[in-house]
């Protein structure tokens, strides 16, 4: 199997397995561009800079071996470089957050059932699919998330933080193995599938939560501060 980050790496050379698609090359450079000139500079060129870790460097040569490092590059994807894009680009009102909530989530846990995140794996055209409405969706919810009234948004952010964790805890007590695309590729890894997975799973239920938290702990410390203020 071939994906558009080449063929799964060994542990001997995945170092040297970057990725300098001329195309990729391009989009990243006229999305930094469009970062110098957003009201938020820095934290838009720190959404990109996400982004070229998880399609230049090696962590995307390596997302085809194991699905551990792909349960990481989705994690960067989402909860990284998205609310990054999202603060940069602040939306006016959070009028459709339960709506991008909703798609978002939806949109994370059907690229994760088999049959889709296989395809993805073994097409270019998918793959991109994949990324970009992954990448998307969740651009929409942060944006929307950080408009809303503390309240609103610690609610949320909360939901947000149970759904990843629950997809996790899911991979992780899955006993068999559930993507074909991995079935040989972890074993130069010292790693059976089920392995694997399961620590798919414990990458995005403990540290794949840690930016909600965050994000939960600061809308927090919001309405805290405004009581206090208030009192």
């Amino acid at each position: 199997m071939t994906s558009y980050c080449g063929a799964p790496p060994h542990p001997y050379d995945w170092l040297e397995r970057w990725n300098f698609d001329p195309v990729l090359l391009v989009a990243l450079a006229i999305a930094a561009t469009m970062a110098l000139r957003s009201p938020h500079p820095r934290l838009a060129l720190a959404s990109v800079g996400v982004l070229a870790v998880v399609f230049v460097s090696p962590l995307c040569a390596l997302s085809v071996a194991l699905f551990s490092a792909r349960a990481v590059h989705h994690v960067l994807l989402v909860a990284v470089a998205a609310p990054f894009a999202a603060l940069a680009l602040p939306a006016r009102g959070y009028r459709y957050l339960g709506i991008a909530f909703a798609i978002s989530t939806a949109t994370l846990w059907a690229w994760h059932l088999p049959a889709l995140y296989d395809r993805a794996l073994g097409n270019t055209a998918t793959y991109w699919l994949m990324q970009l409405s992954l990448l998307g969706t969740a651009i929409w919810f942060w944006r929307e998330l950080f408009a809303a009234p503390p309240v609103t948004a610690s609610m949320v952010s909360i939901l947000a933080m149970a759904q990843m964790g629950m997809l996790g805890a899911l991979l992780t007590f899955a006993r068999a193995p559930l993507y074909a695309s991995h079935a040989a590729s972890t074993l130069p890894w010292g790693l059976e599938q089920v392995a694997d997975q399961q620590l798919a799973g414990l990458v995005m239920w403990v540290p794949g939560v840690i930016p909600y938290a965050l994000v939960t702990a600061l809308i927090a410390r919001r309405i805290w501060t405004r009581a206090a203020g208030t009192a």
